[in-house]
């Protein structure tokens, strides 16, 4: 065991400060432009600017890691998106808040390259598994832990985006100091889209919802909760609860998806999840607070184990060679998913006029998502691939 924890104490506790930031963040900036009277579909385009940054970040980041290292360039990117941070806590403008979200989404995206390429090229192959098991665990974590900070401060003063900042200095501690020896970025070769989306076709429509998905409930979540008169306690142990079910479905859904094959395990996933929001749309308001937390477990839960099994399906497809190229590809079109999400679903919420339209939007997705992921499986184009083939399926992080 201590091969597996000594080597990378440093990694994994910046990466419980880092989630634990991102988590309070995500949560404070909705809630804080709801509260300061912003439009839900201004609210929207404003987040969406940070999964903007997170396309951007994708494609350039790797270029600044190579050229001065692994520690130099966390620490830059540590500064970015604190630099970005105060200033949300220094000036509010609709526009500036949507420049601030753009910057900290290409810091943040540097930031998990960074963190994600150490422990990949300094992990052996028989320890690589479980290395990023204790890494995504302390993320989950962190993100949950993230979200009780909202109860140690006023959501309507700047105090939080100060403690947000005194976290994201907290992750830079370990790294900088660290005596490890920061590994090379490997060359990355020219992503061919086209290709990998002809034979993978399942697992890019699962990263694309994924998407879809998980940016709207980061974003849109908090600004439900204070549509129907939630505290801020209620919201932190909302989102916390959501969070935690991700964490505790990923093992028994990613052993059900490693036992059978991943192209049915994936509708079916997708339909219980959108009967879950279905049903939390229609019985949400007429159930108490404590049902709604468990239920809510339960929606976190299928919603969170998209992504991981959508990446494992579809580097079912490919050789060993091409995993970096179709694991960029794959954050490619998680990316545009999400940068489109916040916009949906904050229109459609205003489109019905009741904050349970947020719950009719994962339904229509969710529906929607299942029954193409069935038409694909029924198709030549989505090539069935034996059990015993099949890439062992890992536990993924949800990108904030």
């Amino acid at each position: 065991m201590s091969s597996i924890l000594k080597p990378f104490i440093a990694l994994y506790t910046a990466a419980l400060f880092l989630m634990m930031s991102l988590g309070l963040l995500t949560t404070f900036v909705s809630l804080k432009l709801t509260m300061e009277g912003i439009s839900t579909q201004v609210a929207g385009l404003i987040v969406t600017s940070y999964f903007i940054g997170v396309i951007v970040g994708s494609l350039y980041c790797k270029s600044l890691i190579k050229s001065v290292g692994h520690i130099r360039s966390f620490c830059a990117f540590a500064a970015i998106i604190t630099s970005m941070v105060m200033l949300h806590g220094l000036y509010m403008s609709a526009v500036a808040w949507a420049l601030f979200r753009f910057f900290s989404g290409i810091a943040v995206i540097g930031l998990f390259m960074v963190i994600e390429s150490w422990l990949n090229e300094c992990s052996h192959s028989d320890t690589r598994g479980r290395v990023f098991s204790i890494y995504m665990i302390l993320c989950y974590l962190g993100n949950g832990i993230g979200q009780q900070f909202l109860n140690f401060g006023d959501v309507k003063d700047q105090t939080l985006f100060f403690v947000i900042g005194f976290l994201l200095m907290l992750c830079v501690i370990p790294v900088s100091l660290t005596r490890s020896i920061h590994p090379d970025l490997p060359e990355i070769e020219t992503i061919r889209l086209k290709q990998i989306f002809q034979k993978a076709p399942l697992g890019i429509l699962g990263c694309f919802t994924a998407g879809l998905v998980n940016s709207s409930f980061y974003t849109m979540g908090p600004i439900f909760c204070h549509k129907i008169n939630l505290s801020v306690s209620q919201v932190s142990n909302f989102m916390t609860i959501a969070v935690l079910g991700g964490l505790f479905l990923q093992w028994p859904v990613g052993a059900f998806s490693d036992r059978f094959d991943r192209s049915v395990v994936m509708p079916v996933t997708g339909g219980i999840f959108a009967l879950i929001s279905c049903f939390i749309l229609l019985a949400a308001p007429h159930i108490s607070f404590t049902a709604f937390l468990a239920v809510t477990a339960i929606f976190g839960g299928f919603m969170f184990t998209i992504y991981p099994t959508a990446v494992a399906r579809a580097h079912d497809m490919f050789e060993p060679k091409d995993v970096v190229n179709v694991s960029s590809a794959l954050m490619f079109f998680f990316g545009i998913g999400a940068v489109i999400g916040p916009l949906i679903s904050s229109t459609v919420i205003e489109y019905i006029d009741n904050p349970y339209g947020f719950y009719a939007y994962f339904t229509c997705i969710s529906a929607a998502y299942t029954i193409v992921a069935y038409i694909l499986r029924k198709k030549e184009i989505a090539k069935s691939i034996s059990v015993e083939d099949q890439v062992d399926y890992k536990i993924m992080k949800h990108t904030s």
